[in-house]
């Protein structure tokens, strides 16, 4: 069995990109954290020596996503992309830059990540934004361009991302 202090480590690195590529495969935030978090569990409680444990822990989720998906009898296709099916190592690519990404709009101020979700998450335009939270619109603006600013200093991998993502 792992230690505690391990598997709370390889926790914090692995969990939020765990729980979005298993959102990719179920689309429902509870039953993909209920695929990580067993899976986790699973690690815990493995006799053996993993060779990758980052590779073991994306195979866990996975093969738990799809006996999820057979028990409720859904028969959505798996993750895919617009040119057909994507391989297990570019869902987790994704959605270990799909983490980060979270991670970096999730440390911007509050009114800067406000406003850019409003635009870039909800569609909303500037006006919108303005008139939502009593704000001018030059503001909205500046909010939303510096949030970007921010983004594109810390990856510009992540920047690009976000225009696909949202």
């Amino acid at each position: 069995m792992r230690q505690a202090k391990e598997i709370e480590e390889l926790f914090r690195m692995y969990y939020r990109p765990l729980c979005l590529y298993a959102l990719h495969y179920l689309g429902e935030v509870d039953a993909a954290e209920d695929a990580v978090q067993e899976s986790f569990t699973a690690l815990w409680q493995q006799e053996t020596a993993v060779k990758s444990v980052k590779a073991w822990l994306y195979a866990a989720v996975r093969n738990r996503c799809i006996d999820t998906l057979r028990r409720s009898g859904r028969t959505e296709p798996l993750p895919s992309d617009s040119d057909g099916p994507i391989s297990d190592d570019e869902a987790a690519e994704r959605s270990a830059l799909e983490a980060r990404l979270w991670t970096a709009v999730d440390a911007l101020p509050e009114m800067r990540r406000r406003c850019l979700l409003m635009a870039k998450r909800d569609g909303l335009s500037y006006k919108e934004i303005a008139d939502e939270l009593g704000l001018s619109e030059h503001t909205v603006r500046n909010h939303i361009s510096r949030a970007l600013e921010s983004l594109r200093e810390g990856s510009p991998q992540i920047l690009s991302f976000i225009f696909l993502f949202f």
